[in-house]
């Protein structure tokens, strides 16, 4: 799945050759009395990419061949020079570990959810970094049954990761994905909960999840290709070798994907395709496993649509003639769009993001103003939206899987509050409060302020912000703020809780979210016009957000600090290139930043199925647009704020050769003296680590780098 780059003789050189630069005072941060520690130097080897008659020089290029020695050398090369610069904060990196750490109750257990007879439960034992899965028989009071602790599981591999469980109908057997790598590969395994025996058969190269069939012996699974995309749904029966597995389903169009699910009801297979702008979904009969598979409607170009099965229909939600989405049904045995009716229509200025069916409610999850908001629906009746009495917050429907209840599992959670869980009774209206996060160590949410602020963008466009401060914070102008933002793929970022997050506020920083244009918040419309050729909207609103907050005294015009992960990282290249001048310091995590040699190569995961998304730069306009802003393209020679950067050698996502080249070329052309470091996490992927512990080293690596910058490493090295 990787296009190696062979070249013999590769050296990597150590030098102390760096550009000359104008040293700025810096005299709060101890890192930049470090600066005469030698740097690796990547050796550069030239290599040619042309295409539209446009020729790039890739000095980096090299940095793809994942085994060859040289590499691995290089980046365990910056994990010294990184852990030399920030050594003398050794200390205070693990005061925030335990200090982060120390917030969250070990001993711990989910809110129990019942389905098909059994509470379903998820546990944390003190010191363990895994859950411990198990369930209970028909009552909470019944004896506990274990079904995976992942603890033993894991205590082989340096990472480890159980994907989907899947417990089949009569509730016997357990089908789970596991991943040792962090690629999200997953083998599948089963399990027999009668006996406690793991059962022979393995699937390997999966994604991990299981749909069994109800005569429980046959299960549905997805199987990715070399570029990780998951493109054929095979039916496998127990006790035969997955190499006899029967192939149901292989996609054609290398710019789709395919998975497979169970309806809600449990009458149907489903198996879906989809890719940016369109879905189709075929489904079977549950009962009848080795039976043939229908057609719900066949894709088209610029439908989308997702299915929901109760009774005798089918629900439906599409953007047909709908930019922000409506809801349909159609009969089950006639589901062609021509027999689609109109249940919920299209509302110019509400996002209709989801639904949940019970018997005799059907519940909406609706963005409006950037905020997901929860409308209950009786099929007969009048209809209301749950009130959760604040601003800005975040909501959503939990796990639902019973039809027939007049109760509603909610999640709910805001930047002064945490994680909470409810029971909603859609009829009484009554909130019965289950469980909130217990967070350790004196927090109290009185002592945090959060507020929903609206910055100007340059084109006249008003882009929401959260931010949460303690109640202490002086909005003078003198104060540090990091902001952060996604701003893509439709995603939205909501204003959610987070007890690491403390650690910052505590130390007098703020903490701003922008809702810039890529994310849904605002609607259809606001993804719209933040990817494509519409992308540098993104950059701009997030720039645009900065200097508000510096404007309006949130931020010291010298102490405004900025984070982004993934395709988030891509924009903090971004907002480096086009306005380096403007952050103090800039932790860009897994970050998506040669976008045009990625998006040319179809070898890569996440390329073909993303052409909507970015552009497809085989095509001219798309390449001289995604040019014009591909961080790694655009690297210059000119002052460049403190940055840190973080991948993990076995990303699945962005392969972690981008972050390598960009701090390569950085290091190259930058003629700062600011503090540049790469940390790669030789044994995990996209995601960091995968114990709930193990995560938070990372996060306090993050948090202290700020802090240093900033003057409040509370213990000196």
């Amino acid at each position: 799945m990787r296009l190696i780059f062979l070249f013999s003789g590769l050296m990597l050189l150590l030098t102390a050759c760096q550009p000359e630069a104008k040293m700025t005072d810096n005299k709060e941060s101890v890192m930049y009395q470090k600066m005469d520690i030698v740097a690796p130097v990547a050796t550069k080897i030239p290599k040619e990419l042309t295409i539209h008659g446009d020729t790039r020089t890739d000095d980096y290029y090299w940095l793809n061949e994942r085994e060859n020695p040289e590499v691995i050398s290089f980046l365990n090369a910056e994990n010294t020079y990184k852990d030399e610069m920030m050594s003398h904060t050794k200390d205070f990196q693990d005061k925030l570990f335990e200090e982060m750490k120390g917030r969250i109750k070990e001993d711990d257990q989910s809110v129990p959810y019942k389905d098909n007879g059994y509470f379903y439960l998820t546990s944390y034992k003190e010191g363990q970094e895994y859950p411990v899965y198990s369930r209970k028989k028909g009552t909470l009071e019944a004896e506990e049954e274990i079904m995976l602790n992942v603890n033993e599981l894991a205590k082989d591999f340096s990472y480890f990761n159980v994907g989907s469980r899947s417990v089949s109908p009569n509730n016997e057997l357990l089908a789970y994905g596991e991943d040792t790598l962090s690629r999200r590969i997953y083998t599948i395994r089963f399990k027999n909960l009668k006996t406690g025996e793991m059962i022979e058969d393995r699937i390997p190269n999966t994604t991990g999840g299981a749909v069994w069939a109800n005569d429980n012996q046959h299960v549905f699974y997805a199987v990715k290709d070399e570029t990780l995309r998951p493109v054929k749904i095979f039916r496998h029966r127990l006790g035969t070798p997955s190499t006899d597995d029967v192939l149901i389903y292989e996609e054609q169009d290398d710019t789709f994907s395919a998975f497979v699910y169970k309806s809600k009801s449990k009458k149907y297979i489903i198996i879906g395709a989809y890719q940016t702008l369109s879905q189709e979904y075929q489904v079977l009969d549950a009962d009848n496993p080795t039976g043939e598979f229908r057609m719900i409607q066949p894709r088209e170009r610029g439908l989308e649509y997702g299915i929901a099965h109760f009774g005798d229909k089918f629900y439906i939600r599409t953007n047909m003639d709908a930019l922000n989405f409506r809801l349909m049904s159609t009969p089950e045995n006639a589901t062609t769009k021509d027999n689609w009716e109109e249940v919920i229509p299209h509302r110019k200025d509400v996002l209709l993001e989801g639904m949940d069916i019970f018997q005799d409610y059907l519940v909406l999850s609706e963005r409006k103003n950037g905020i997901t908001q929860l409308r209950i629906r009786p099929w007969e009746g009048k209809e209301h939206y749950i009130d959760f009495g604040e601003d800005a917050y975040m909501a959503y429907t939990s796990t639902n899987p019973e039809f027939d209840t007049e109760v509603l599992r909610i999640g709910y959670q805001s930047m002064t509050t945490p994680a909470t869980t409810y029971d909603y009774n859609m009829k009484t209206k009554g909130m019965e409060l289950l469980k909130q996060q217990e967070v350790l160590g004196g927090f109290n949410s009185a002592d945090y302020v959060s507020e929903r602020l609206y910055a100007k963008a340059r084109d006249g466009v008003t882009v929401p912000i959260s931010i949460v401060y303690h109640k202490d914070f002086k909005k003078d102008g003198t104060q540090p703020l990091l902001l952060y933002a996604y701003g893509s793929y439709g995603y939205s970022m909501d204003p959610s809780f987070s007890s690491a997050r403390l650690s910052l506020l505590n130390r007098g920083f703020a903490f701003a979210i922008a809702h810039i244009r890529g994310g849904e918040e605002m609607g259809r419309h606001w993804y719209e016009d933040g990817k494509l050729l519409n992308k540098k909207n993104t950059f701009n609103d997030f720039i645009d957000c900065g200097e508000f907050l510096v404007a309006e005294k949130y931020a010291a015009k010298d102490q405004l600090y900025a984070q982004g992960g993934s395709a988030g990282g891509l924009l903090m290249g971004a907002v480096m290139n086009m306005r380096p001048d403007l952050w103090k310091g800039v932790v860009a995590a897994v970050p998506f930043v040669d976008v045009i040699t990625t998006m040319l190569d179809e070898s890569i995961p996440l390329t073909t199925g993303e052409y909507d998304e970015w552009g497809n730069p085989n095509e001219k306009e798309y390449y001289d647009y995604i040019l014009s802003y591909s961080p790694y393209d655009q690297v210059e020679a000119k002052d460049y704020p403190a940055t840190l950067v973080t991948t993990g050698l076995h990303d699945s996502q962005v392969q972690y050769w981008e972050p390598a080249k960009w701090v390569a070329k950085l290091r190259e052309m930058k003629t700062d003296k600011n503090p540049l470091l790469l940390h790669t996490n030789m044994d995990a992927g996209h995601g960091g680590a995968s114990g709930r512990f193990a995560r938070l080293k990372e996060v306090a690596l993050q948090y202290s780098f700020f802090l240093d910058l900033a003057g409040k490493n509370e213990v000196k090295g």
